[in-house]
Order: C-alpha cells, then sequence, then structure tokens
C-alpha cells in the first residue's frame, strides 16, 4: 500500500495507460487508441495523484477553448477510496480550466458529490450497448469521412458540441483503429460517425445526424465497420435531449447497460441537440 502524502502533478500519454486499465476494471469500457487523440487536443489537462512516486489517483481536465472545458477519469484505486486522495486530486485539476464552464458525465454514485462542487445537472445519457443486425441491403449515402473534407467535419462537429475541437477532431478521425463514416445527401453533409475498438463491445462516438435516417444509416454503416475489426457487439452513449436516439438503438436490438447524468459548472455555447444520437466520448464530452 502506498503510504506518505499525496502529490498532484501532470501526466504523460504513458501515465495513462494506467488509467486507462483502471477504467476497464471499473466497466467504462475504454478505446483501445483513445490517449493520443486525448492528449492532441490539450496534453496538460492530465493529472495524477502520486503517493511516495507510486500513482494513486487521476482526473483530466481537458480545455477546449476559452470558455469551455471537460472533466473525466475521475478514479482512484479502489483501495485507497475514502481517504481523501480523490478530491485532494479534483481540486488541484480543476484549476486548469480556469474562469471556464466545466462539463462532465458523471456516474449515479458519484452526481450528489459533482452537485456539491458546483455542478447542475442537464440531462441523462444511456449507453445502448448490442449486436446491431446487417441491413439487407448497404445503407445509401455513406463515405470515409476523409472524402468530406476537414473544413466541413469541423463544421458539423461544432455544431453539436460546445467548442470548436479542430486538434481533437483531426486526432480521432485518424487514430489507427478508428473507423470514421459520413452520410453525403444530394451534395450536402448530413451527418457523420466513428467507432473504435474498445475494452469489451466497439464504442460508437460521436454519431451525429440531420435526422433518424440519417442516424439510422450511419448506425448501420459503423456497424458493420465494427464486425470487419473483429466486433460483432456496438455500445454508444445516446442523450435523454434526443428522444430519437433512444427510438434508434431500441429499433436496431440495443438495450440500455449503464447511465450517467450530463453536468455544467455554468452556461455553455447551445448544440443542435436534435443531431446529437451519440456523445463523442463520456471522457471529454
Amino acid at each position: 500500500m502506498a503510504t506518505g502524502s499525496l502529490t498532484v502533478s501532470p501526466a504523460t500519454p504513458q501515465d495513462w495507460a494506467l488509467v486507462r486499465s483502471w477504467a476497464a476494471e471499473e466497466g467504462w469500457n475504454p478505446g483501445v487508441s483513445d490517449v493520443a487523440a486525448f492528449f492532441a487536443q490539450d496534453p496538460g489537462g492530465f493529472f495524477l495523484g502520486r503517493i511516495g512516486g507510486e500513482p494513486v489517483s487521476a482526473v483530466s481536465v481537458v480545455d477546449y477553448d476559452d470558455a469551455y472545458a471537460f472533466l473525466g477519469f475521475y478514479l482512484v484505486r479502489p483501495e485507497l477510496r475514502g481517504l481523501g486522495h480523490g478530491l485532494a486530486t479534483w481540486r488541484a485539476a480543476l484549476g486548469h480550466a480556469g474562469d471556464r464552464a466545466v462539463g462532465l458525465d458523471g456516474v449515479p454514485a458519484q452526481q450528489d458529490n459533482y452537485r456539491r462542487s458546483g455542478f447542475t445537472t442537464a440531462y441523462r445519457t444511456a449507453r445502448y450497448a448490442g449486436e446491431v443486425p446487417a441491413p439487407e441491403r448497404p445503407p445509401a449515402g455513406l463515405v470515409p469521412a476523409g472524402r468530406v473534407g476537414a473544413a466541413a467535419l469541423a463544421a458539423y462537429d461544432g455544431a453539436c458540441h460546445h467548442a470548436d475541437r479542430p486538434r481533437f477532431l483531426s486526432a480521432w478521425l485518424t487514430t489507427p483503429g478508428h473507423r470514421a463514416l459520413a452520410r453525403v445527401v444530394d451534395g450536402r453533409l448530413t451527418g457523420y460517425g466513428v467507432v473504435r475498438p474498445a475494452q469489451d463491445e466497439a464504442r460508437v462516438g460521436p454519431l451525429f445526424a440531420d435526422g433518424p435516417a440519417d442516424a439510422a444509416a450511419l448506425l448501420d454503416g459503423l456497424a458493420a465497420e465494427a464486425r470487419d475489426f473483429g466486433s460483432d457487439r456496438i455500445a454508444v452513449d445516446m442523450p435523454e435531449v434526443n428522444p430519437a436516439a433512444a427510438r434508434l438503438a431500441l429499433e436496431r436490438g440495443l438495450e440500455p447497460t449503464f447511465e450517467t447524468a450530463r453536468m455544467y459548472t455554468g452556461p455553455v455555447r447551445p448544440v443542435a441537440r436534435e443531431r446529437v444520437f451519440g456523445v463523442t466520448t463520456l471522457e471529454l464530452g
């Protein structure tokens, strides 16, 4: 057991491999190659608490722009919980956000703690998981996202996220193992999505689309991409503020398995909620 006083300092991508393993042990189903894209957005936004040089706690506070940051990976080694290490790490890391509004996706067991820290619940998100059957015919209008162009994808993404995030998006779309599809109808971009290998079933996120038909085509296409890299099952985190998302999940035979609440410390830039059928990642929003 680690002994001594806790120190909190920035983490490296190499450090974060351990934190990813902690997340896997919690059943969070982290993506196998997420770390590089996470650090591409804000390399200074990842923190470890150490006792005697040994990692015992973690949190990320990733800055997107001058107004918005996102908190995730709030973890403490199980045998050292209840000793204040998590809260101390949290407080030390949260200063990285400055006066930005901060968002997070909180598990039910921690939501009261987050409220005491100034977070307010905006809506719930449910993770739907299962095997999507192959459609009789390939979905129409799907192309590799790279064919659409970075500017068009960034503009579409910016309408669905509380801050522009070109650095993250560039890395997320090109990380080895990630498969990204866009839907184009009559020459117009009507949505895009990404699927990636994860600890258990493949993770879909984001799933942004103009409407249910676009989202359905993308989900079917992404499920096919997942089968291509060896995963028959997918999981997607769907916000309840877009009821069409849950309907799509149930139509495709997915079942709710996990719940979080999206919470904020203050006002954030509005998004086109009707386009958000699946959030990008619970760790970075």
